[in-house]
């Protein structure tokens, strides 16, 4: 284990906290702007944050330790998640960990917990949320499996790190596969992440939401790491499309000048993929709840489509 190695893997992390809420703040500009409407400031999600975290967290009742526990937890997958994800460098010491199946399994595990966790108090709106995100996962998972699976057959190997070091290593194609799965990867990472036309972060009517209804019960601490990790999650979806689509800029190791101009390449991807999120959405429209496995399923099928097309054309 280098001391470069070491310094990619907490710079990831860092990275990781820092930039999440402001790539949620980007996205959200950059949506008010294009809807016409007064944009809300950049630095908006940490001003959130900074006041729930000041705020004293109130419990009900009847809530089990579960319901306790559940915001920690959660807010720790997603960053174990982010962390495992080679955003700047492929060099890191949590590199063997970043397996696809593994990531799935992050994403899982905090679903079934928030889950857990909105039913927990016994509310009607809870429960109501979490079945519609169970639901959601459950198709959204085979989905990205098989996006990562395609792009596992480029490498030989469904470790994230040896899939970006191959892709980077390779001289420059077109993988008609990619062009199919790219797609399917942007409708799965807009319902994953509660997103126009699956789900609206900023919608007030309650028969309408799903990620939004799971935490209506939180407050103070407890609300501000699920909002955290909600920026988590929807930064480490962004990385990994990153990685897998586009992962020119991210060093290699042993190279500790690429390490430093990996950050500035980063931040420019992130903003341009910000900016083609918000548009998307400005131009979907909410989708009624028994559309969305129609739209998840079809994801699945273009990734089954990518699949099948890299293995017909050769991976290899």
């Amino acid at each position: 284990m280098s001391l470069l190695g070491l310094l990619s893997q907490l710079m990831a992390i860092v990275m990781a906290l820092l930039l999440a809420p402001l790539l949620t703040g980007w996205i959200n500009q950059w949506r008010a702007r294009l809807q016409n409407k007064s944009a809300p400031s950049l630095l908006q999600p940490y001003r959130v944050l900074h006041k729930l975290f000041n705020k004293e967290s109130v419990l009900a009742e009847h809530a089990s330790p579960l319901f306790r526990a559940a915001p920690y937890i959660v807010f720790g997958c997603m960053l174990l998640a982010c962390a495992i994800i080679p955003t700047l460098s492929t060099d890191l010491p949590l590199s063997p960990a970043a397996d696809a199946i593994a990531l799935v399994g992050l994403f899982a595990l905090a679903r079934v917990f928030i889950s857990l966790a909105a039913m927990d108090v016994g509310t009607a709106f809870g429960t109501m949320g979490a079945r519609r995100e169970m639901l959601v996962g459950f198709l959204a998972e085979p989905a990205l499996l098989m996006v990562l699976f395609c792009a596992s057959l480029v490498s030989g190997s469904t470790s994230l790190t040896t899939i970006v070091e191959t892709l980077v290593h390779r001289e420059f194609a077109i993988y008609p596969s990619f062009l199919v799965t790219g797609v399917a990867f942007v409708m799965v990472s807009l319902a994953e992440n509660a997103r126009v036309p699956v789900d609206n972060p900023e919608t007030h009517l309650e028969l309408t939401m799903i990620h939004e209804s799971m935490i209506l019960e939180y407050s103070g601490r407890h609300l501000a790491l699920l909002e955290w990790a909600a920026s988590l999650k929807l930064f480490a979806y962004s990385c990994i499309g990153l990685a897998l689509f586009f992962p020119w800029g991210i060093a290699q190791a042993d190279a500790p000048l690429a390490l430093l101009l990996a950050l500035p390449v980063l931040l420019a991807k992130l903003a341009v993929g910000g900016f083609l999120m918000a548009l998307i959405e400005t131009r979907s429209a909410k989708m009624r709840l028994f559309r969305v496995p129609e739209f998840l399923g079809t994801a699945f099928l273009l990734a089954v489509i990518g699949l099948l097309v890299n293995i017909l054309l050769g991976a290899s």
